[in-house]
């Protein structure tokens, strides 16, 4: 894991400042526990469409990952494909978001 933005994922997920999952993450929006919704390059037409379309209703802030639902789970230590973070420190949120932006 040579790249910023996995490391950073990991250290948000070993803080226990992550929500995983897209049921878990969607179903957290109403609430704003989330700061920043990350989904994968590989996420489903219906995933991604599901996700964007709640966090703008909501208005959580939402963007794509360059990476794939493999390298964001091995990243995070899950098995598994896992097409949906939910970021809930606002601070890891900044950073990854700023990590997203220079990456594309």
């Amino acid at each position: 894991m040579n790249n910023k933005f996995l490391f950073m994922l990991g250290l948000c997920r070993k803080a226990g400042k992550m929500i995983i999952g897209t049921d878990l993450v969607t179903k957290s929006l109403p609430s704003k526990k989330a700061y920043l919704v990350i989904y994968t390059s590989d996420a489903s037409k219906n995933t991604e469409k599901k996700v964007t379309d709640k966090c703008s209703y909501y208005g959580v802030e939402c963007v794509k990952s360059s990476f794939s639902s493999l390298e964001i789970s091995s990243a995070i230590g899950k098995d598994g494909a896992i097409c949906t973070l939910g970021i809930t420190d606002l601070n890891f949120a900044s950073e990854l978001k700023a990590l997203i932006t220079d990456s594309q």
